[in-house]
């Protein structure tokens, strides 16, 4: 019987499981209640007659057990998987690896520190191994020495407040005159103190929401709107909703929730964040200054019917395309007769440097007029045409001529007229207005002439 019970004793130590188990916050404080076995023998000390470490370690024979209760540990949970924990054991040794002694009492009182090893990964799995340290001092018979010890073990949950333990500790003794040797212990850990910290009736250990008030249906966790959607799958916790809206409303229906809607109570349309669109124009009514005709967005909804990017309120021509500075009515192709009289009666006053092609300074308001004509018809062709009177040789006054119509139409292309719609050409004295015997008649005669080329 006694070696049944040290192969059940010694099965159970390297026992491995699928449950999964851990003292913990829930459950801070543990009893153990076992039995436990003393092993003298694989301690490293092979000169001794005793065994390498872990040297027939699964030996039972070698087991000093005490099957009755014989082992009570006290463990509270301190935090990041941490336990504190005291016990105290007694046994009776009368086997030291083969060799069989006289019986010596065997008493021991220890404590230290277990860390869960599931707290690495945060597993919350119920098979829950762990590694401890801490020391005991022991009493063979009247003797007593203090030992370092080394712990491994697990637990296994059987009901929600009682685990299966098991775990072997090896305990060092200090000086070496005293005894180095393993425990191993088999024992039943009850557990107690579940909280509720937020007093909604399920402890913290099932509540999956532990610091919130809820509903038992959702495991602890809050369904603040009671549409029955619990918040953390509720997209609108605070507005009842529907399951098929993840738990959102939709008071005007009209497909877009409400918490997307920029008009929840008027039905309107998606693409318009839920605002109608009376003149489906693809502008929201809200938005829309002319709500009642289809028009652009670029004109907040108002229309423009001739397509010129001028607006019908603003547009003096809307069934004619045309453009701005002429308030979208089309500009002429060719100037008409009055504004190519308009443009010699200009040209006429340009001023030259005296026997030279050089325009004066004072002519520079009168060519920015004759640009801004030529800017109004971009379609028309113009020719620079200069005279002179019959003063001085022929040839002097064609060269000169001709020199003062380029300096025109050079300045005209510098100020952005575009070149290939000018021509310039000197006549010298061969086209008198007027005549050349008296100095009215030559001041006349000396004139540039800016004409349509048709």
């Amino acid at each position: 019987m006694k070696n049944i019970t040290k192969l059940i004793v010694a099965g159970a130590i390297f026992l491995s499981a699928s449950l999964s188990f851990a003292q913990n916050e829930n459950n801070p404080w543990a009893v153990t209640i076992g039995v436990n076995a003393i092993d003298l023998y694989p301690v490293g000390e092979p000169d001794q007659g005793l065994g390498e470490y872990f040297d027939e370690f699964f030996n039972v024979d070698h087991y000093n057990l005490l099957a009755a209760p014989s082992r009570f540990e006290v463990g509270y949970y301190v935090g990041d998987g941490i336990v504190a924990s005291g016990n105290f054991s007694i046994n009776q040794i009368d086997q030291v690896g083969d060799t069989s002694i006289d019986d010596i009492s065997y008493y021991a009182l220890g404590g230290g520190l277990k860390y869960n090893i599931n707290e690495l990964w945060n597993s919350q799995s119920v098979f829950s191994p762990y590694l401890g340290v801490g020391g005991s001092y022991q009493w063979l018979d009247d003797e007593g020495f203090g030992t370092f010890n080394g712990t491994f073990g697990f637990d296994v949950l059987i009901t929600e407040n009682i685990a299966a333990n098991v775990g072997t500790t090896y305990k060092h003794a200090f000086e070496d005159a005293n005894p180095k040797h393993w425990q191993h212990t088999v024992g039943l850990k009850l557990l107690w103190g579940a909280t509720d910290t937020d007093g909604d009736g399920i402890i913290d250990k099932n509540d999956k929401c532990p610091e919130t008030p809820g509903k038992e249906e959702f495991m602890g966790c809050p369904d603040s709107d009671d549409d029955g959607i619990q918040d953390s799958q509720d997209d609108c916790p605070y507005a009842a909703g529907t399951p098929e809206n993840n738990g959102c409303p939709d008071t005007d229906g009209d497909g877009v929730l409400d918490k997307d809607d920029k008009c929840p109570e008027v039905a309107g349309k998606a693409e318009l964040m839920g605002c109608p669109d009376g003149d489906n124009d693809g502008v929201a009514d809200g938005d829309d200054e002319c709500p009642t005709v289809a028009g652009l967005a670029k004109f907040n909804g108002c229309p423009d019917t001739d397509g010129d990017g001028i607006q019908d309120s603003e547009d003096e021509c809307p069934n004619e395309a045309g453009i701005a500075e002429l308030n979208g009515c089309p500009r002429p192709a060719l100037p008409p007769q009055e504004v190519q009289a308009q443009l010699n009666e200009y040209a006429r006053t340009i001023l030259f440097d005296t026997g030279k092609a050089t325009i004066k300074a004072e002519s520079a308001q009168t060519l920015a007029d004759i640009t801004a004509i030529l800017n109004k018809y971009p379609e028309a062709k113009f020719s620079i045409d200069g005279h002179t009177d019959s003063v001085g040789s022929a040839r002097y006054n064609e060269r000169l001529s001709d020199d003062r119509a380029l300096s025109v139409k050079t300045y005209l292309v510098e100020n952005g007229i575009n070149e290939f719609r000018l021509s310039s050409q000197g006549y010298g004295e061969s086209k008198p207005v007027a005549d050349n015997s008296t100095a009215a008649g030559r001041a006349q005669n000396r004139r540039v002439e800016i004409n349509l080329v048709k």
